[in-house]
């Protein structure tokens, strides 16, 4: 990939979200069926934990992360699309494609 972006001049990345939440809430409902008194509760407030963060739309999952990114960078700036918000973001994450960037902030601006 390194090579491809000396030839073309223009840096690539593909943002990919991976979301296994409801891979845990099943675990954790199987634990649950198992468990004894003791490890009841903690195992419930974590299958609601997990259930919560599975019922999270991706759309607001991003924005939230797209907003902690610009914050991390001092970012006081408008949840909008402007192109001061953009470059915060790719000043936190100068990995990031302009096209990449550009699309995560309107998602945060939208979400």
């Amino acid at each position: 990939m390194s090579d491809l972006r000396g030839l073309f001049g223009r840096k690539q990345l593909t943002v990919l979200w991976l979301r296994d939440a409801d891979d845990i809430a099943s675990e954790l409902r199987d634990a649950l069926a198992d468990a004894g008194e003791a490890e009841r509760p903690g195992l419930q407030a974590a299958l609601a934990i997990a259930e919560k963060a599975a019922a999270e739309p991706d759309r607001e999952r991003r924005g939230r992360w797209v907003r902690e990114q610009r914050a991390s960078v001092g970012y006081t700036g408008p949840d909008d699309e402007s192109v001061h918000a953009v470059k915060a973001l790719r000043d936190a994450r100068p990995e990031l494609s302009l096209l990449a960037a550009v699309q995560l902030t309107r998602d945060a601006a939208r979400g």
